[in-house]
């Protein structure tokens, strides 16, 4: 058996699919649950809040719709860096990696400025149920866009150095499947908080 064989039994399951893809399958499987449970809490405590501010002399639906916008160019771009990687186009992996990472921080940035105008409204964790659950479900979604975010330059940066090869295609997968995982949970999330409000 040659040692191309021994790597391929090392890194495939008994489905014949790569242990690090399932990993990751398992892996957003369990932050489904994690975002349905903070889902329905805030679907339980939607307008029950009897104290404001409330969401609709809040929330600014135009902004949001840009900043989604935004985010869901990024998943565009993640695919455009996962096809330029697997056919070896160096050069414009890395453009399209670092593409996808500054629209992220665009997001974050808009996310963050959200939040201190809310803050600024007298909207916090403690004001009321719609503000504490708010900030719970949008503060977690926003904190994996900064994990996705430091990934995508942490592989922009490989390939900076030359470590990101047409070899590392399935690494870049992976990362995708995170980062379209993200977008689609901010899919659902801008849905419920920001047009069902």
């Amino acid at each position: 058996m040659s040692q191309t064989d021994v790597a391929t039994l090392e890194v495939h399951s008994a489905t014949g699919l790569p242990s690090r893809k399932i990993l990751m399958w398992a892996f957003i499987g369990s932050e489904c649950m994690l975002f349905g449970s903070l889902i329905i809490t805030y679907l339980v405590y939607r307008g029950k809040s009897i104290v404001g501010p409330y969401p609709e002399e809040l929330l600014n639906i135009p902004f949001i719709t840009v900043t989604t916008f935004v985010l869901l160019m990024s998943s565009l771009m993640m695919v455009l860096a996962l096809s330029a990687v697997q056919r070896g186009d160096m050069k414009w992996g890395k453009v399209w990696l670092l593409m996808t990472a500054v629209f992220g921080m665009v997001f974050l940035g808009g996310q963050v400025y959200e939040f201190t105008h809310f803050v600024h409204e007298g909207l916090t964790l403690q004001t009321n149920l719609f503000g504490g659950s708010f900030f719970l479900l949008t503060g977690t979604h926003g904190a994996h866009v900064t994990v996705g975010v430091i990934w995508l330059l942490s592989l922009f940066f490989m390939g900076v150095r030359g470590r990101l090869t047409q070899a590392s295609a399935e690494t870049v997968e992976i990362a995708g499947l995170y980062w379209h995982f993200v977008d689609v949970v901010w899919i659902v999330l801008f849905t419920l908080i920001y047009l069902l409000s």
